[in-house]
């Protein structure tokens, strides 16, 4: 059987081209999947190092566990918690990884069986060598948890129907061939790896036989899953004694201002590892990120929203360089459709024609973002990838006040001494909700509501103290205007989940996909189930969305197509702009040079960990 076979020595190519001043991103050998000219091991540069590397983290809590299924838990991907591969957040596909435990990996290309190989040197803080028994052991605390590929109830990233350990070092996983989709290699590499020999004895003797009853739909099986979600209580209470990592460093010390990180000389790749020390402060909001930037005092930090005036102030810094590439993010205005008028099309898009998006991203976020050309639920750097030419037929919504206000009568609003009012003589009011801390999106809020004051309309922002308050609320349906996140690449089906899963009806239990009704288990933006689409008829926007989970390349862009003119056409959001990854690192202490693509490696918040173990971080001396 034809396979795709990738080796962990390809990104250390990149490491060597890097270090010659050359910064290809996407474009550098390292990002490619086959073996094209990669060096072989042993080849690697080592690093200069030594020192203390300082960059930030949120949410420290000093008296949590270093668990990393601990919500709270003092765990941090890619410094001393580790998966067997990070994934790269390609632009289109899904599907590539840098290395983390697994030095090399194969994909049947019917996308069914995934074999990995971990590194051969891949070895515990404790002295234990990293085994194959650790990865079911992970694999069988994914079960417990729900995660990646690891579902009970066959969902939205697949399920492993098999693992099989083929030696000490190497295991083979085999999808559901009854529910196969196309994130199942990345529900596996993206998987938390921890030691057996600390975890192990937190699951059920018989956890093997407990699967496979929770596979059935009889008592019984309820009886296991319910068993196997128990222990997934234990799991994420569980307070090792001490922190024992596979990644570059273990946890020293930590209190609610920052946490020390110290070598793990145990690790792998140690000879690619610079700092000594990695020190990681807490922060709660871009302004604190600001201030420790203008200081000097961060070796990097991740994207960060910055308005253009405290930019200059940070690259005003001696050491301080910025960089700007692809993030397959976009804000969105979006609407909960219970709340009228919001539920009115002819509402929707005469808001779409007032804001002025340049001007709002101007105020806003000029460095963070741009502001969005249509509304298709795509970013757009990538929206010709998946729709071609099709893109050129949706409506840009550029600003247009008479349109607006003729979108407004049509909703049978009217316009009363400068004042525009509902049809029962009350104002028209759009309260803008948005959490504290995002500097970027109460700006925005803030020169929204100016524009719809400006056109007639009552508006004001709102803000929840934090965000996790403002998920839960908005999630409650509290509010009827908020920003949201869309087009969540690279994957095709999670780029259109924002918008058409469950928090707009469509959720998918055991294998099916259901509909909720507005107000019912977490459907908050209350839109229609279908839509009547020109040239498309009615379309069940989270029934395609679904079905991007196993569509084959010319149905995953028909589907595409008639999501992105959905949405341009009906408007649950108005897509105000597309994110840029707007990073920043100072050359005192570290030079800091991953490749592009290294900078938006998916579902890790402070990446210098994954840069350090590449090799992408070197000391100054």
């Amino acid at each position: 059987m034809k396979v795709t076979r990738i080796t962990a020595t390809l990104a250390a190519f990149a490491l060597a081209l890097t270090a010659c001043g050359g910064d290809d991103g996407d474009d550098a050998p390292g990002a490619d999947d086959n073996g094209n000219g990669a060096a072989e091991e042993g080849d690697e540069p080592e690093v200069q190092r030594g020192g203390a590397y300082t960059t930030i983290i949120t949410g420290l809590h000093a008296t949590a566990p270093p668990n990393p299924y601990n919500p709270d838990g003092n765990s941090f991907a890619g410094y001393n918690s580790v998966r067997l591969a990070w994934v790269k957040n390609h632009p289109t596909s899904p599907t590539e990884f840098y290395p983390g435990l697994a030095s090399e990996w194969e994909v049947t290309d019917d996308n069914l069986e995934l074999t990995v190989t971990l590194h051969p040197d891949a070895t515990w803080s404790d002295g234990t060598p990293v085994t194959a028994d650790d990865v079911v052991v992970s694999s069988n605390i994914a079960y417990t948890r729900g995660s990646g590929a690891f579902i009970l109830d066959p969902g939205a990233a697949g399920a492993a129907s098999d693992i099989e350990v083929i030696d000490d070092k190497t295991v083979q996983f085999t999808q559901d061939p009854e529910n196969p989709t196309r994130e199942f290699v990345n529900g596996i590499m993206n998987m938390i790896i921890v030691p057996a020999h600390i975890y192990g004895d937190l699951l059920p003797d018989d956890f093997d036989e407990l699967l496979q009853a929770a596979r059935g739909e009889d008592d019984a099986a309820d009886d296991a899953r319910e068993a196997i979600s128990e222990a997934g209580e234990d799991v994420v209470s569980f307070a090792p004694e001490e922190d024992i990592s596979a990644g570059p460093y273990v946890l020293e010390r930590i209190n609610p201002s920052e946490a020390l990180l110290v070598r793990n000389e145990h690790f792998h790749n140690d000879h690619l590892v610079a700092p000594d020390q990695v020190i990681a402060r807490n922060y709660d909001g871009n302004e604190q990120v600001w201030d420790y930037l203008q200081a000097g005092e961060l070796d990097s930090s991740h994207f960060v929203a910055v308005p253009e005036d405290v930019v200059q102030q940070i690259e005003a810094r001696p050491g301080n360089e910025a960089s700007r590439t692809y993030s397959p993010v976009v804000a969105g205005l979006a609407f909960n459709q219970t709340y009228e008028p919001f539920d009115d099309i002819n509402v929707r898009r005469a808001l779409a024609y007032i804001i002025d998006r340049e001007q709002m991203v101007a105020v806003s976020t000029p460095d963070g973002g741009t502001a969005a050309t249509t509304t298709s639920g795509i970013h757009q750097e990538v929206v010709g990838e998946w729709i071609g030419d099709t893109v050129g037929d949706l409506d840009p919504y550029a600003v247009d006040l008479d349109r607006a206000a003729e979108e407004l009568e049509a909703a049978g609003l009217s316009e009363e001494n400068g004042r525009w009012v509902l049809p029962d003589g009350d104002p028209f009011s759009v309260p803008i909700q948005v959490p504290g801390g995002f500097s970027d999106w109460i700006a925005a809020g803030e020169n929204i509501a100016t524009q719809l004051n400006e056109f007639g309309i009552d508006s004001e922002i709102r803000t929840s103290p934090d965000f996790t308050v403002y998920q839960e609320e908005m999630t409650n349906g509290e509010y009827p205007v908020g920003f949201w996140l869309i087009g969540l690449g690279p994957s095709p089906y999670n780029i259109y989940q924002r918008l058409y899963g469950s928090s707009n009806g469509w959720e998918v239990l055991a294998g099916r996909l259901s509909y909720n009704e507005p107000g019912e288990s977490g459907n908050w933006k209350g839109g229609p189930e279908t839509y009547d689409v020109e040239g498309h008829g009615e379309v069940n926007p989270g029934e395609l969305a679904h079905e991007l989970r196993t569509a084959d390349e010319e149905r995953t862009h028909e589907i595409m197509t008639i999501l992105a003119q959905t949405t341009n056409e009906h408007l649950p959001v108005i897509q105000m702009w597309d994110y840029v990854n707007t990073q920043f690192s100072n050359t005192d202490r570290f030079i800091t040079d991953p490749p592009d693509d290294a900078r938006r490696v998916t579902g890790v918040t402070s990446l210098a960990g994954i840069w350090i173990q590449q090799g992408w971080v070197t000391a100054v001396n």
